[in-house]
């Protein structure tokens, strides 16, 4: 099975750090931050859960909650946190799914055979609380993930969705926004009766709160 973007995120039943998930019933109305890791007691891995953790309050304030995976049991799981904690300087609070048989890493494309057999790739997955995969990013095993990035998509999925919009490049929270080519100048003055800017007839900015 191919993933895609728009696609029901794949459910799962599965122990974990803090008991065992069912991944749908556990997003509830929330968003989803969901991540895969290599291995545990890794040093890129231990430096990217402890900066989840450091953001639990930018993740909290855009109702999303995180979930770390990786190929080692939940009892592995819990000695590495205490790593994490130490080295990172934070207090992890997120569950991290139990994956040692590979089943969701399989289940969700997280095993490339040209880094590692047994080893999940730096996937991102970005789920909205109607279980649909918003985004998808793979990194390579050695290359850190960019949480600004994260955090950025995770604003600018929910601005397109609450105000009917699309973001321009580099956009960030208070940018101007674009209208899409599909609104008329008609509809979109009824829209944005704040005005917006045209600067081609499918290029329109404006300002939305």
């Amino acid at each position: 099975m191919t993933l895609h973007i728009g696609d029901t995120a794949p459910d799962f039943e599965i122990d974990s750090t803090q008991g065992t998930i069912r991944l749908h019933d556990w997003i509830g109305d929330s968003w989803c931050f969901f991540f895969s890791h290599p291995a545990d007691f890794t040093p890129v891995c231990t430096t990217e859960m402890g900066r989840t953790a450091q953001l639990a309050k930018e993740f909290e304030a855009r109702n999303t909650k995180s979930l770390g995976l990786s190929t080692d049991t939940a009892e592995e799981h819990v000695k590495w946190i205490e790593d994490v904690n130490d080295t990172q300087h934070t207090t992890l609070e997120f569950p991290i799914v139990a994956d040692a048989d590979l089943k969701v890493a399989k289940l969700y494309e997280m095993i490339h055979p040209d880094e590692s057999a047994t080893a999940a790739v730096r996937s991102v997955y970005i789920i909205d609380p109607d279980k649909k995969i918003r985004l998808m990013m793979t990194y390579p095993m050695s290359v850190g993930r960019n949480f600004d990035e994260i955090l950025r998509v995770i604003d600018a999925l929910q601005t397109s969705d609450a105000h009917g919009v699309a973001t321009p490049a580099d956009w960030r929270q208070g940018d101007k926004v674009i209208i899409p080519p599909t609104v008329s100048n008609e509809d979109a003055e009824k829209k944005f009766p704040q005005g917006f800017e045209e600067l081609r007839s499918y290029l329109r900015y404006t300002q939305v709160g």
